[in-house]
C-alpha cells in the first residue's frame, strides 16, 4: 500500500513486542528490510551482535554514557536534546566522522523531542559541519488512532512547516518519517520517506473498529495443556479467596500457567479460553503460576488436551484485544507480557503451531 519511495523502519523494540526481536529482525531482513527501530542501545547492541546488517535507530534517547557503545555497534541514535548530541560528537572518532543521527521534533507528544527552533539552533552548532551528519528529521503521532484527526492534521502541520527551516539551517536533504501504525493505517499523508510500523508487524491494529486497507493474521499463538481435572459440587468456591463460586455441579481444568507467565491477574472470572473448539470461562483468580477453567461444558476434556490461550481454533478466536478488554489494557501490554514469559516455538503462518 505504500508508494516505491517510502521506506519501512521495522519496530521490533520491547523484544519484538513480546516476539522475539532477534528473530523477527532476521526475517524482516530476509524479507528486503533494511531497517529497524529499537528503544534502546541495549536492543540495538544485541540486534547488531547477533549479525545484524543495516540501519538500526534508536529512538528512545540515549544517555552520554552509552554514546561509545552505541559508536562501537553502529548504532543510529535519534537525538532528542543537546547534550546528547555533544555527548556523541566528543566520542565520535576521525575515522567514523560524520557519524549518522536523525533528530526527533516534538510537535505535541511532549515526550521526546526538541521544539523546532532548538533543533535549527543545534544543527547550525560545529559539529554537523564535521562530526555528525543528519540524514533523517522524525516525528511521534500521538493519536493517530483517534476518529478525529484533528490533532494528528496539527502535529502534521507543526512537522511539515518546521522542516524547510531546518534544512536550511542544517543538512539539506535529510529523510522525513512520522508514519507509525495508526498513521500508515489512516493518514496517508504521513508516509513521507519512511514509515516506522510496530504493532501492525504482528497482525493488530491500535482501533479494531476502524476499517483497514490490508488484510492482517496475527503472528502469536499461545497455548498450554491441561493439567487436572476436578469435579466439584454446587455453590463450591474456586481459588484464592473464593472470588468464584460454582453455580451448579462443575467440572474444572486446571491449567499450567499464571500471572508469573504474563497471564494479568485481572483477567480472573473475566476471560476464556478454548479447548476442543470452545470457549471455557476463567474461574476463580488466577494464581501464580496456575488458573482454573470451568469445562463442565467441554465434557471430553482431560488432562493433557492442549488448550489456546492467545490464538484461534476452528470456529474460535482469542486475540489480544480481547485479552486487553478483559484486563483493561491494551494488545501492546498483552503481546509483550505473554511472549516474554513463554517459550518460543517459530513456525511458517500456514503451519500450525504443536502445544
Amino acid at each position: 500500500m505504500l508508494p516505491s519511495r517510502t521506506d519501512i523502519i521495522a519496530v521490533v523494540k520491547a523484544d519484538g513486542y513480546g516476539h522475539g526481536c532477534l528473530t523477527m529482525a532476521q526475517t524482516l531482513s530476509q524479507l528486503g528490510i533494511q531497517h529497524f527501530g529499537v528503544a534502546t542501545v541495549q536492543e540495538g547492541i544485541l540486534l547488531r551482535s547477533s549479525g545484524l546488517a543495516g540501519t538500526i535507530l534508536v529512538m528512545g534517547g540515549i544517555l552520554s554514557s552509552q554514546c561509545q557503545a552505541l559508536i562501537e555497534a553502529n548504532l543510529t541514535p535519534a537525538i532528542s536534546d543537546a547534550d546528547a548530541a555533544h555527548a556523541l560528537s566528543q566520542r565520535v572518532s576521525r575515522q567514523r566522522c560524520p557519524y549518522p543521527i536523525h533528530i526527533k521534533l516534538d510537535t505535541g507528544m511532549r515526550r521526546l523531542g526538541f521544539a523546532p527552533e532548538e533543533a535549527s539552533v543545534l544543527l547550525q552548532s560545529p559539529m554537523f559541519s564535521h562530526t555528525l551528519s543528519c540524514q533523517g528529521f522524525m516525528t511521534h503521532l500521538a493519536d493517530a488512532e483517534n476518529t478525529d484527526h484533528t490533532f494528528t492534521i496539527q502535529q502534521l502541520d507543526r512537522f511539515a512547516h518546521a522542516i524547510p527551516k531546518l534544512r536550511a539551517a542544517g543538512t539539506p536533504v535529510p529523510r522525513l518519517h512520522a508514519a507509525n501504525t495508526a498513521g500508515i493505517l489512516w493518514h496517508p499523508q504521513a508516509w513521507l520517506d519512511m514509515v516506522r510500523p510496530g504493532l501492525l508487524l504482528y497482525g493488530y491494529t491500535p482501533a479494531p473498529d476502524k476499517p483497514i486497507p490490508v488484510s492482517l493474521q496475527q503472528v502469536m499463538t499461545l497455548t498450554t495443556r491441561v493439567v487436572h481435572i476436578k469435579t466439584v459440587g454446587k455453590d463450591e468456591p474456586v481459588s484464592y479467596g473464593g472470588s468464584y463460586r460454582t453455580r451448579r455441579h462443575s467440572r474444572l481444568a486446571v491449567l499450567p500457567i499464571g500471572y508469573t507467565h504474563g497471564y494479568n491477574r485481572r483477567i480472573s472470572n473475566r476471560g476464556a479460553v478454548i479447548i476442543h473448539d470452545q470457549r471455557c470461562p476463567i474461574v476463580g483468580r488466577i494464581c501464580m503460576d496456575m488458573m482454573v477453567v470451568d469445562v463442565t461444558d467441554a465434557p471430553g476434556t482431560k488432562p493433557g488436551d492442549q488448550v489456546i490461550v492467545l490464538g484461534q481454533s476452528k470456529t474460535q478466536n482469542i486475540s489480544a484485544w480481547d485479552l486487553a478488554d478483559w484486563q483493561d489494557s491494551i494488545p501492546y501490554e498483552v503481546l509483550c507480557n505473554l511472549g516474554s514469559h513463554a517459550q518460543r516455538v517459530y513456525a511458517p503462518l500456514t503451519d500450525s503451531l504443536p502445544g
